[in-house]
């Protein structure tokens, strides 16, 4: 048995819910952390900066499931809606955190910092978008709205994606190494997710994984 089948056997023996626990431990930890004096002087500004972190690391590995796939042979697509929706939770707190914890949930405040700071307008505008791909979510959405249009719908990470690492570019407000990375990470997962696209289009195209629509809601098809 050659060795990318043999793990795509294990992997596939891998309960979901245990990604879920997986995923959202770093969250338990930094939040725990934040409320037992673990995060220094200034733990809100720390747990929203930790926390959109980890949203942006997982927004990237679920848009590197395919092309990982196409380079390795290793299938991680069953997993792909889990690791969304785990990135959607994490967005989710970042901005509860600003919100609650930085702004007290002054929206006069919230509305002038999104008007004012663009960085501020595009981490609002990505979350936005994301909102529908984490409500779309499941196979009953695929139904209700018909395979094509949930799959272009859920195209829109193509875009979430590149304009969360710009917000994390942008919050720095200098040429910083670690987001310019992830913002290469983004941009090179879009390069590489077009390559596939026009392979998939030739006629000796290596077929795709099978998309289970009983698992559907990746936010990354």
């Amino acid at each position: 048995m050659q060795l990318p089948q043999f793990q795509n056997r294990v992997i596939k023996s891998v309960p979901e819910w245990l990604v879920y626990v997986v995923g959202f431990a770093p969250a338990a930890w930094l939040v725990y952390s934040a409320f037992t004096g673990g995060l220094g002087f200034d733990p809100a500004r720390s747990l929203e900066k930790e926390i959109g972190q980890w949203a942006l690391k997982f927004l990237l590995v679920s848009l590197a499931v395919t092309p990982f796939w196409h380079l390795t042979g290793i299938n991680l697509a069953k997993y792909r809606r889990a690791l969304g929706l785990i990135a959607f939770g994490y967005v989710a707190v970042h901005l509860a955190t600003y919100t609650g914890l930085d702004k007290q949930f002054n929206l006069g405040e919230i509305i002038e910092d999104i008007w004012k700071r663009p960085y501020i307008t595009i981490g609002m505008g990505a979350f936005v978008l994301l909102l529908p791909l984490a409500i779309t979510s499941n196979a009953a959405s695929v139904k209700r709205l018909g395979a094509a249009t949930w799959k272009k719908l859920h195209k829109l990470v193509y875009l979430i994606v590149p304009l969360g690492a710009l917000h994390y570019v942008m919050l720095t407000k200098t040429w910083q190494l670690e987001p310019m990375l992830y913002l290469a990470a983004a941009l090179l997962l879009l390069v590489l997710r077009h390559r596939i696209f026009d392979l998939r289009a030739r006629p000796q195209r290596r077929a795709a994984p099978t998309p289970n629509l009983a698992q559907a809601g990746s936010l990354a098809p």
